[in-house]
């Protein structure tokens, strides 16, 4: 049993398409219990708490490759803490708070816009511009995104109004794009290793953050939902989603990794249709079909002939 989980890890771990689908699919389930739990658990008290359960499941596994990896973690010290501030304590953070001030419509329109931040950081950063496969592949998702929140109604799109919220997760997808960019120069060391170490310092920034909301705003109620809540975030938007996303980006580089961010909001319009009862319509079904189209578009590789070598970094 234990060689046919092995390799099944191994076969998955090589498959950047299936990990990058299903790394929204956490994320998804993310932002919709995140706005579930907005009024019971303050912003800074979740993201923390997510971030140390994570760590403290996945040190057992990670202290190895912690022990063995040490050197080359020590040579880019200042990269792997900037990378744990901006990927894990101030996006998600961010996140949350936004969570409390915005409606759901506009916080998965706001988040369709995370490939756009990815390809500017990706160009400041490491000199890649993006494909004409690539741009094309990212209006076409984007335009089926607009189709699933817009219910098919163009009109729909004057009505929506920014809010503080908004604004709030805009500058977190920016952040998380500057972290996807600095991602590609980590140190070579094993996943278990970079989100072990990620979480751990991630969490620690979070501490004077955390005590001064505590002492500001009061703790919560350790109820069930919250307590499931927590185990949920720990678990599936943290450890499994972020081996998948920095795993999926190693294999086929930020600019065709970001397009699947437009699976979010397509994953979140099916949940709402399992969980909450909301019927399928024939906007979901053209919606969809544009999503998917558009991430194949921008994910597949170009043929050597066409191919900018700094495009697939």
């Amino acid at each position: 049993m234990s060689n046919r989980f092995s390799s099944a890890i191994t076969w998955l771990s090589n498959q950047p398409y299936v990990l990058l689908t299903l790394t929204p699919l956490f994320w998804a389930g993310n932002a919709v219990l995140g706005r579930g739990v907005a009024g019971d658990i303050p912003p800074v008290a979740l993201s923390f708490l997510r971030w140390t359960f994570a760590f403290l499941i996945v040190l057992p596994f990670a202290w190895p490759h912690l022990k063995r990896d040490w050197p080359l973690i020590r040579e880019k010290l200042g990269l792997m803490i900037a990378l744990s501030l901006i990927g894990v304590s101030a996006f998600n953070t961010l996140q949350y708070w936004a969570l409390e001030h915005t409606q759901a419509l506009n916080a998965l329109l706001v988040q369709s816009s995370g490939p756009l931040f990815v390809a500017i950081f990706s160009l400041i950063i490491l000199g890649v511009r993006l494909t004409a496969g690539q741009a094309l592949g990212i209006i076409v998702s984007l335009l089926g995104v607009l189709v699933i929140l817009l219910r098919g109604d163009v009109t729909a799109l004057s009505k929506i109004e920014l809010n503080k919220g908004d604004i709030i997760f805009i500058v977190a997808l920016a952040i998380f794009g500057l972290y996807s960019a600095l991602s590609v120069k980590r140190p070579k060391i094993h996943e278990l290793s970079f989100v072990g170490f990620t979480f751990g310092c991630g969490a620690f920034c979070l501490i004077p953050l955390f005590v001064w909301e505590q002492m500001t705003r009061g703790g919560f109620s350790l109820t069930l939902p919250n307590l499931s809540a927590l185990a949920y975030v720990a678990i599936f938007p943290s450890i499994a989603a972020y081996l998948c996303f920095n795993r999926g980006v190693q294999l086929i580089g930020t600019n065709r990794a970001a397009p699947f961010f437009h699976l979010i909001p397509v994953f979140g319009s099916v949940m709402a249709i399992g969980f909450l009862g909301e019927r399928i319509q024939l906007y979901h079904i053209a919606g969809y079909v544009l999503v998917i189209a558009g991430v194949i578009i921008a994910a597949r590789r170009q043929s050597p002939g066409t191919t900018n070598p700094a495009a697939e970094t």
